[in-house]
């Protein structure tokens, strides 16, 4: 069975309750009837250093979630609207994740290709007023740009009315027809997407490729 890792980058830890962990669970439940073995975990359950390596040393936990993306077909990272801004903790996972720029063992040492190829991402959005466009449109820029393929229509969100003090699951919003419409197509989607990487993975040798752009470019200072 395929695997998919939803990251909730909640601001909250343990049991406590989470209005992003509530549409994450409800996109696990999609994927899951769609045969993808979907885990769920929350990002403050482990110490996570701030960085842009693999592995930050000093009790870093960030290589126990680098193994679980490794793994996975499909990565969604959940997060909710502070500020009109990501969380700072799904920042961080983007930050973390720019060592496959540099990291030879998150690159393919025949293609080059960086570790997230072959694997597809998607994005949740959370939150009581606006900001959901901006987040996700950061979230899945940085996703393309480290290797993950993102597949049409792969983020789904709510935000409440301005000012208000209800989130998804307060305001009611797990019956709310755009919501659930967008989660479906993002489920669906992200699915349709891993499978089809599956059996048709993408081969650009990234090694190749660079060695013709040298070629045809001034040497950097």
């Amino acid at each position: 069975m395929m695997k998919a890792l939803i990251i909730n980058c909640t601001l909250k830890r343990g049991d406590k309750f989470s209005n992003t962990g509530a549409m994450a669970k409800k996109a696990a439940e999609q994927l899951d009837a769609l045969d993808i073995s979907t885990e769920i975990i929350r990002l403050n359950d482990y110490n996570v250093l701030t960085g842009n390596s693999s592995d930050e040393g000093d009790c870093d936990e960030w290589p126990a979630v680098l193994e679980k993306i490794k793994t996975c077909n499909v990565f969604i990272i959940a997060t909710p609207v502070w500020m009109g801004n990501l969380a700072s903790t799904a920042q961080k996972v983007i930050e973390r994740l720019d060592a496959v720029f540099r990291d030879e063992n998150l690159m393919d040492k025949e293609t080059g290709q960086f570790m997230p190829y072959n694997k597809v991402a998607g994005c949740l959005v959370t939150g009581n007023e606006d900001g959901a466009h901006t987040c996700a449109a950061q979230v899945l820029w940085a996703m393309q740009e480290v290797g993950f393929t993102i597949p049409p229509n792969a983020n789904a969100y709510w935000v409440g009315v301005a000012g208000g003090e209800k989130d998804y699951v307060e305001a009611g919003a797990e019956r709310y027809l755009y919501t659930n419409k967008s989660l479906r197509y993002m489920t669906s989607n992200l699915a349709f997407m891993a499978k089809l990487l599956a059996a048709n993975p993408i081969t650009t040798n990234l090694s190749d490729e660079t060695k013709k752009a040298e070629a045809e470019s001034d040497k950097e200072d």
